[in-house]
């Protein structure tokens, strides 16, 4: 399990950080291009702050905050027993979001955003949603051992 962890935290660190560099290699800063009307639209934003640009400024802040949740993540899971496959899998997601916007955030003080879905209320990126998919991991995995504990006898 100690693999899928580190494959999914590298993989998807990279894919943020690629599609970053694709963003800002190929779009100036406030430029939309319309992928699928209503559905997806690429807008190049960048965003100093936190989640949908609270705390504007504070990017590395933000950074060294992204470091500490990593080094905590690591040394809970190396205290953790090692047969929590999807729990692994959430946390690998957050560790990539983190250091997907935790690198940029060090380095320039400030993240690429560039996904913008439906009514545009948000822009978004790769590692953004590492940490939604990785938080709706753990939540369903954290649902399903709560039902199974209650399914289990006792004695």
């Amino acid at each position: 399990m100690i693999a899928i962890f580190y494959w999914i935290a590298i993989l998807m660190t990279a894919v943020d950080q690629i599609t970053k560099l694709i963003v800002r290699l190929n779009m100036q800063v406030g430029d939309t291009n319309l992928f699928r009307e209503g559905i997806l639209r690429f807008t190049y934003y960048q965003n100093s702050g936190a989640a949908r640009s609270s705390f504007q400024g504070y990017g590395r802040w933000f950074g060294v905050l992204a470091v500490v949740f990593i080094v905590l993540v690591l040394y809970y899971r190396k205290k953790q027993p090692s047969n929590r496959r999807w729990l692994d899998v959430g946390l690998a997601f957050l560790v990539a979001g983190a250091a997907g916007n935790g690198v940029e955030r060090l380095l320039f003080g400030k993240v690429t955003d560039f996904l913008q879905f439906g009514s545009g209320q948000g822009i978004m990126n790769i590692a953004d949603l590492s940490i939604n998919a990785g938080l709706l991991v753990i939540i369903v995995q954290q649902i399903l051992v709560s039902m199974r504990a209650r399914k289990k006898p006792s004695y």
